[in-house]
């Protein structure tokens, strides 16, 4: 009793449950933050989409930094020599395919939020969550238990009310034919990124090597870069590099704060990618997905403020169901983590009872 006492508590503050709340916060910044800037760039008179597309993952070199650090502390801890790179060669072509993937999603993505407002392209990717859900029981065989399936239907109804006042959220000056081309893209991003998600945990899964967060890095680094790589291609064939001093002059707010969100921007979606993967290693891509959609009000509420979109009966209902969804999930998650620990002490009892009884059996 002694030893359950003091060992239940350590449990509980586990250095895996606190970094899962650390990328948890970092996703949730990323996945407000990136938005509201890509919309501000879109508004006051960006139009380059592929450009917009490659700040999502031009910031990759960020990752160097941690990697520094931990490659440092590695050579400083260990005997052996550090490798400068850990990824075997099938992790580094399953993180490239992916990372290629991202790109042509991001491009999909830029395209919905040049057409639709934050509030509309945040309640559409939302729908993510259903793909999510279901690539992931296909994929890596996601077992769900009745709080998840709750916290599922809860954040796609959210989603379905929101959905109730987007008739008239066309914003001035966008054709019908363009604001429907960018909801049929960013329903098409939502799906493919409902699909990236359970294939990244199943590259976890299949990595046949230790899984640490180095090697999260090493893998967000590689899908990044590669998803550059690829937009950056597409930049070059449509010539986006030669219009960035054009659109720098003409844009409303001014040439210096046109650099400043092209700048920030990929420190921002940096923080939703680097969540995204953290929150996928430390726990599953079906949490990923949950913590995406309960973030859409919060995204919803700061359009209102920065960009004054109307806040409607509809988007409180969505609060409150989003939240209710959120709370459910995590209560199955503890209940489970509970039972599983309980599951876990009887074992070892049983153990220590069968070799007790084979000490009395050799007893002379």
């Amino acid at each position: 009793m002694d030893v359950q006492t003091t060992t239940t508590p350590a449990a509980a503050i586990s250095p895996k449950h606190t970094f899962l709340i650390i990328n948890c916060i970092i996703l949730a910044v990323g996945n407000c933050g990136g938005p509201l800037l890509m919309r501000l760039y879109f508004i006051h008179g960006g139009k380059r989409i592929w450009l917009a597309c490659c700040l999502q993952t031009v910031g990759w070199p960020i990752i160097l930094f941690p990697l520094l650090i931990s490659y440092t502390r590695r050579r400083t801890t260990t005997t052996t020599t550090a490798s400068r790179f850990f990824l075997k060669p099938h992790v580094l072509y399953s993180a490239t395919a992916i990372g290629v993937v991202t790109g042509a999603n991001n491009y999909l993505y830029a395209y919905g939020v040049n057409k639709l407002p934050v509030s509309t392209s945040s309640l559409i990717v939302a729908t993510q969550l259903i793909f999510t859900s279901s690539f992931s029981f296909l994929i890596v065989k996601q077992k769900f238990t009745a709080y998840s399936i709750n916290a599922v239907v809860l954040l796609t109804a959210g989603a379905v009310v929101l959905g109730l006042h987007s008739s008239g959220d066309r914003p001035a000056g966008e054709s019908k034919g363009g604001y429907l081309s960018g909801f049929f893209m960013t329903v098409a991003a939502a799906a493919v990124f409902g699909f990236v998600l359970p294939m990244v945990q199943l590259m976890y899964m299949k990595a046949k090597q230790a899984l640490t967060y180095t090697l999260v890095l090493q893998v967000q680094l590689v899908m990044c870069f590669s998803a550059t790589a690829f937009c950056t291609v597409a930049m070059l064939i449509n010539k986006d590099f030669q219009a960035i001093r054009r659109e720098a002059r003409a844009y409303e707010l001014g040439e210096t704060k046109y650099y400043l969100v092209l700048c920030f921007s990929p420190f921002i979606w940096q923080c939703f990618f680097l969540g995204v993967i953290g929150v996928v290693f430390y726990s599953s891509s079906l949490l990923s997905g949950v913590i995406l959609t309960c973030t859409l009000p919060l995204t919803e509420i700061l359009a209102v403020i920065f960009y004054h979109e109307k806040f409607k009966a509809e988007k409180g209902v969505s609060l409150f169901l989003s939240l209710w969804g959120f709370i459910s999930y995590f209560v199955g998650e503890a209940k489970k983590s509970k039972k599983n620990k309980r599951k876990n002490i009887s074992s070892d009892d049983d153990h220590t009872k069968d070799i007790d009884s084979i000490h009395q059996t050799i007893a002379p």
